[in-house]
């Protein structure tokens, strides 16, 4: 997250939430090279053989992100966090599509060579994770944010603790309490 100081991109961040759109254009250049490492990641974490490449998944994440407006940034860690986490739901219903079409959505034509890249197996393991995090989010929000940022967004444990407000024992803590739980909640799906 070197691209540019940290009070820089926090500065355009700031002024991107109180409506200078000019900030949000200067601040992507800045950013670009750690939202592709996040992408790579993200992408790499659900090898479903989605369809959105690194670059499609960070102009998606782009477009979301550019549409959101209030969001209260801290800075550039807190930015990576919620880009990791639209990256994720991209992902996520990326693979849902793909469930919805193998059901008799749209159909379309693709290459026997396509066919091992987009397996409904890889699908429905990404929405098996999908939705452990979201039973562990409803169990305890700290826990499933620490596993996007750590395993998502690729975030050490100081940036989690910075991000989170909490100490970096509290962070290791709970990262290897979420590791656990999450190990057991997929165990089926193995």
């Amino acid at each position: 997250m070197d691209s540019a100081s940290p009070q820089q991109v926090t500065q355009l961040l700031i002024d991107w939430r109180n409506g200078d759109r000019d900030a949000l254009d200067q601040l992507m250049p800045l950013v670009y090279d750690e939202l592709r490492r996040i992408a790579k990641r993200s992408r790499r974490a659900h090898p479903s053989g989605n369809t959105l490449q690194t670059t499609d998944l960070i102009n998606e994440a782009y477009l979301k992100l550019a549409g959101k407006s209030g969001i209260d940034w801290q800075d550039r860690v807190h930015f990576f966090a919620v880009a990791a986490r639209v990256m994720r739901y991209l992902l996520i219903d990326n693979a849902r599509a793909k469930q919805s079409a193998k059901r008799g959505g749209g159909g379309v034509q693709i290459s026997l060579d396509e066919v091992a890249l987009i397996s409904p197996e890889r699908s429905r393991e990404i929405l098996a994770l999908d939705e452990a995090l979201e039973r562990l989010a409803a169990m305890d929000e700290r826990k499933s944010r620490i596993i996007e940022m750590r395993y998502f967004a690729g975030m050490n444990i100081e940036e989690v603790a910075e991000v989170l407000n909490v100490s970096e024992v509290t962070v290791k803590r709970e990262w290897t309490r979420a590791k656990a739980w999450l190990y057991r909640e997929l165990k089926p799906y193995e």
